[in-house]
């Protein structure tokens, strides 16, 4: 039997896509929800939005029903991001991609 380095390192790359998305979409999920709850908003209805936006336009959307100051809707956001981050390390364990060997 050979071991097959080419089969052997595209399981890694699946995988480590796969944990990779995995992470970015909850971190992203729960960043709106910290935001929804920031800015006293109900969280369901806020992640929603992100299987039909991208961040960008669900800030844009924000600023617009609600008369949130752009600039300090990014910095609240930018908080909220970091901070969902830190929980999901804490939760999950680090995202950095593990090396092979």
């Amino acid at each position: 039997m050979v071991f097959d380095l080419r089969r052997a390192l595209l399981s890694k790359e699946e995988k480590e896509s796969s944990r990779l998305m995995d992470f970015e979409f909850r971190q992203r999920a729960r960043s709106f929800r910290l935001m929804a709850a920031a800015l006293g908003l109900p969280g369901d209805e806020l992640v929603r939005q992100i299987a039909l936006s991208g961040d960008a336009a669900i800030l844009d959307r924000l600023v617009a029903e609600h008369g949130v100051v752009r600039a300090e809707l990014g910095e609240t956001y930018a908080r909220c991001r970091a901070e969902a981050y830190r929980q999901l390390v804490e939760e999950l364990g680090d995202p950095t991609p593990h090396r092979l060997g």
